[in-house]
């Protein structure tokens, strides 16, 4: 199988000669500059360093929402506008023909690869409540469901006409196998809002695209940390299939899950926060999710970038025993 069609069948449940070998969180700057000091040459081209590690490639397109002369927030959680005039100022700089232009042509240097199943590509759009807290920050925008809800709904209407416009482009050229709303909107005891709000101020968002990329048979995910499997049975109603990467450390348990959801795609789930603990503590981990990988719509993965307490040699023993385990999951 190539690696496109491995994914695509993995994701649908079907029979693979083994699971994908992926990396969906890729390395944090830290643990890179930890793993050159150990020996690990300076890799640029695409997939290069997922094949020295011995991954599969898997391609993104982070589809942007601003352009370069947006404003940057002073701080980490700061955001860029606190009110609706602010957000008219910034309209200029956001939702451009510009940014849908410059997504089509990555999409289109990658249709031959990607055609020839060389590696799977999925994209991501900075869904409902992402992009409203990227524009009004953490804080800000936690009250602006209740101090200002038309602009929450008009930056929501905004992006979604806006996404609408770029996905008519690009799927016809390109067909993803998969696609993230990213959100992050749990956290280690569940989500940062009410299904109220959910209902009210993301559903009928979601509601008007995902017919668009179902109509192309991409896979429709959730990105989020945290505890996401109080929020599971929200994002089945409104249609989307699964979710990334399941936090270990959150209490996220990719087995109770499929014995309550057996249809639901997961990918992630591996505890990174004990790779540094050596090959025992590892093969434990994936003895642990072995039913899941099992289970089939399952792919296992590091639950979250892996930190830079892992040493090169730590992760490629890590990477073998993916490769070990994703074979004895179809067994």
């Amino acid at each position: 199988m190539t690696n496109r069609e491995r994914i695509a069948a993995a994701l649908a449940g079907e029979q693979v000669d083994r699971l994908p070998i992926i990396e969906i969180a890729t390395w944090w700057n830290l643990t890179i500059d930890r793993w050159r000091g150990e020996g690990l040459p300076v890799l640029t081209e695409p997939d290069e360093l997922e094949k020295y590690l011995g991954l599969d490639p898997l391609r993104q397109i982070w589809i942007q929402n601003q352009n370069k002369n947006c404003p940057k927030p002073v701080s980490h959680g700061a955001g860029i506008i606190r009110n609706e005039s602010d957000y008219e100022a910034l309209l200029e700089v956001l939702y451009t023909d510009e940014l849908i232009d410059s997504t089509l042509e990555r999409a289109l240097q990658w249709k031959d690869g990607h055609e020839k199943g060389d590696y799977a590509v999925w994209i991501t759009l900075e869904g409902f409540f992402w992009f409203p807290r990227k524009l009004l920050g953490i804080e800000n925008h936690l009250y602006a469901f209740y101090d200002q809800p038309e602009l929450i709904h008009r930056i929501n209407r905004d992006v979604t006409a806006y996404y609408l416009r770029c996905l008519e482009k690009l799927l016809p050229s390109l067909h993803p196998e998969f696609m993230t709303f990213a959100e992050d909107m749990s956290y280690n005891h569940g989500s940062m809002i009410s299904e109220e709000l959910f209902l009210e101020f993301m559903q009928p968002y979601y509601e008007q695209l995902l017919p668009l990329l179902q109509s192309y048979g991409v896979r429709v995910l959730i990105d989020s940390d945290g505890d996401v499997e109080p929020l599971i049975p929200w994002f089945q109603q409104v249609g989307i299939e699964g979710i990334l990467p399941l936090e270990r450390q959150a209490g996220v348990d990719v087995n109770r899950i499929r014995s309550h959801y057996p249809e639901w795609i997961m990918i992630g789930g591996f505890d990174k926060t004990i790779m540094h603990l050596g090959e025992a503590a590892m093969r434990s981990e994936f003895e642990r999710i072995l039913p899941a990988m099992k289970s089939g719509r399952y792919i296992p993965s590091v639950d979250h970038q892996t930190p830079p307490d892992v040493s090169l040699d730590q992760y490629r023993i890590y990477a073998a025993l993916l490769q070990e385990y994703a074979v004895k999951a179809v067994k």
